[in-house]
């Protein structure tokens, strides 16, 4: 078996004895090829330690995910391996919900499948639906229970045979695994408050304050409001237990390998039951340092390196997408720089993206922007952006100091007039949002709302309605056009405002996030075809998107965008580098006709400029500029390709 030693062999031999022989050389090839990575991670984790017993145990245990796994997903395997770029195809396009809040339960979930597919989706992100915790769980995000689906939305069952069905219909489902805690009533953390020191180890617990105080010193705070400090006594424990998040979700600890063997078995159960891609929940928090604020730690990467050359040997078809909502510098590392590039996750959030474009809007201004996202490191060849202009979480306004002094502003100044605009809070402001978890102490200040509550369009009409559509269509032509996967937050299809009651829900009164995950109003969505309403105006402008995203070879995620600098401010420009043809991404971020001159067209290789979004030919005047109207797109390509 190549690099894998002669021990390997004879551990994992008894479990491929009655396997044929096609599929005991499969297992052969991908332990080979994956053993070294392997080897390589656990070293970096556990220094202390030999890496092979430990590799060992987690080969059998991927060999034992690959007897289990069925002819249709082996299938599944066989064909990801042939087409590896299949995230990174024009063609993929995300929508993400809460089940009950979209379709009400699994079961119902694919009579709602011919919406999604009006959309273009291929890809469909199921908010938490593991068994959380009773009562409070930020949303599902305190997992009692990895192995068992929220009895209100069905059984395992039922996520087994939804994952068959959408696979059929060409659209594979997304579920969250939360790696860096654990809901108090989890068995791990039961087995713990029980004296079980086995357990005890599965956690980080003090009797007293001294290490927690000396690793305060440096942490932030999450929620500030409330759930302040990093860590929570817990009484049955006798000890203070480390709870980054709210005091009944205990982060798990990760220098133990027996936590990383758990959460391997986990992978390859949720792989198994025909989840294609996992997204790793708040991955940046799972290694702690004591001096740092415990996040984006080198060792983050090892794990997650791990834990992938675990499901490359049994599940080859599942991908990983870390949920690293970081800081410009550190994002692209969770696609794998260095001795991790194409060895770590497959997607990543592209948070920065994200906040640049609210920031673009609220300005009228691309200067920013521009700086921001050209000082990004390039991207692996293998690892692809998630786009999206927000979340089911708030936006914290990720502006790094850096690039604001390169550009004359103020980070913490312009951080602040994000937050004041999007809260309605400064003049002229057309945005509807709520301030989530201000700190007085450090001056965060994020913000709550729906897309279309954020550009201006709750209780909008006439020529204000006009332009916060236009400002919404734009936002979208932008993620949409950026080259990675664009996601859809539900409800933003149909320009859902704000869900006025979101305090009405027990468990929700003190987290405003609950105003922007309304429920779908399908009586909202009957109008999607009606161009006279908001409804169908956006629905059919982001199904627009994605057909014409469909048909565009530039926008391979694997093709290189590059930022133009020398544009009018109010404008920004990329260019989409693919071997397939140039393309040349104008954005007008104001409410007022701009310039762009036709040379940044001649200077990318298209000679007849075409913007196939509304496929009509685009001509300069005798000054060689044309003028772009307020709040276009044009995604222009060359007419003699």
């Amino acid at each position: 078996m190549g690099s894998a030693p002669g021990t390997t062999q004879q551990s994992t031999g008894a479990l491929l004895t009655d396997l044929t022989a096609d599929e005991r050389e499969t297992l052969e090839l991908r332990i080979e090829r994956w053993w070294p990575d392997l080897v390589a991670a656990l070293s970096v984790l556990y220094p202390d330690s030999p890496a092979e017993p430990l590799a060992l145990r987690l080969v059998e245990h991927a060999v034992a995910g690959f007897r289990e796994r069925d002819h249709d997903l082996r299938r599944l395997d066989q064909q990801r391996l042939l087409q590896p770029d299949w995230l990174q195809q024009p063609g993929m396009v995300g929508y993400a919900c809460y089940t009950e809040r979209f379709a009400g339960s699994l079961s119902e979930l694919p009579a709602r499948v011919d919406y999604l597919k009006e959309l273009g989706v291929t890809y469909l992100h199921l908010m938490p639906l593991l068994r959380p915790r009773d009562g409070d769980n930020d949303g599902g995000y305190a997992v009692q229970d990895y192995r068992t689906v929220r009895p209100d939305l069905g059984d395992v069952e039922d996520l087994r045979a939804l994952t068959r069905s959408m696979r059929k219909e060409g659209i594979s489902v997304v579920l969250d695994l939360v790696l860096n805690h654990v809901a108090r009533e989890h068995e791990w953390a039961r087995h713990a408050r029980a004296g079980e020191a086995h357990y005890r180890d599965y956690f980080y617990v003090f009797p007293d304050r001294t290490v927690p105080d000396a690793y305060e010193s440096t942490l932030p705070e999450v929620f500030p409001d409330f759930a302040p400090g990093n860590f929570t006594w817990d009484s049955d424990l006798g000890s203070w237990v480390w709870t980054t998040f709210n005091e009944w979700q205990w982060d798990v600890n990760w220098t133990n390998p027996e936590v990383l063997v758990e959460y391997a078995d986990i992978v390859l159960y949720l792989a198994n039951l025909g989840v294609e891609v996992l997204r790793l929940d708040a991955i940046a928090f799972t290694w702690k340092r004591m001096g740092t604020n415990c996040q984006n730690q080198p060792e983050v990467h090892a794990l997650t390196q791990a834990l992938r050359t675990v499901a490359r040997i049994a599940c080859p078809a599942t991908a990983f997408k870390a949920e690293a909502i970081v800081g410009p510098r550190d994002l692209v590392q969770y696609l794998g720089q260095g001795r991790h590039a194409g060895r770590v996750s497959d997607l990543a959030y592209h948070n920065s993206l994200m906040v640049q474009v609210w920031s673009m809007l609220a300005t009228g201004n691309v200067v920013l922007a521009r700086q921001a996202l050209s000082a990004l490191p390039a991207t692996p060849p293998t690892g692809t952006w998630i786009c999206y202009i927000r979340c089911h979480d708030d936006i914290g306004w990720a502006i790094d100091d850096g690039d604001a002094r390169a550009v004359g502003l103020e980070g913490f100044a312009h951080r602040r007039f994000l937050s004041d605009w999007y809260a309605g809070d400064f003049p002229g402001s057309w945005a509807d949002g709520l301030v989530f978890q201000y700190n007085p102490a450090t001056g965060d200040k994020r913000i709550s709302g729906t897309a279309a509550s954020l550009v201006g369009l709750d209780g909008a009409s006439g020529e204000a309605a006009g332009r916060a559509l236009a400002r919404l269509h734009l936002a979208h032509a932008i993620v949409a056009g950026w080259g990675g996967i664009p996601v859809i937050w539900s409800g933003d299809e149909l320009g859902m405002p704000n869900d006025p009651h979101w305090a009405a829900e027990p468990g929700h009164e003190d987290d405003n996030r609950w105003a922007h995950r309304p429920r779908i109003d399908w009586a909202v969505a009957a109008d999607r075809t009606d161009l006279t309403t908001h409804a169908g105006r956006v629905f059919q402008g982001i199904a627009h998107l994605a057909r014409v995203r469909a048909s565009l070879p530039q926008l391979h995620a694997a093709g290189e965008t590059r930022v133009v600098h020398d544009t009018d401010e109010g404008i920004l420009a990329v260019v989409r580098a693919h071997p397939s043809g140039p393309m040349v991404c104008v954005y007008n971020v104001t409410g007022s006709w701009r310039p762009v001159a036709m040379h940044h067209f001649r200077d990318a290789g298209i000679a007849e400029p075409v913007n196939a979004l509304g496929d009509h030919a685009i001509y300069g005047g005798d000054d060689g500029v044309a003028m772009l109207s307020p709040y276009a797109a044009w995604w222009v390509v060359d007419g003699q390709a």
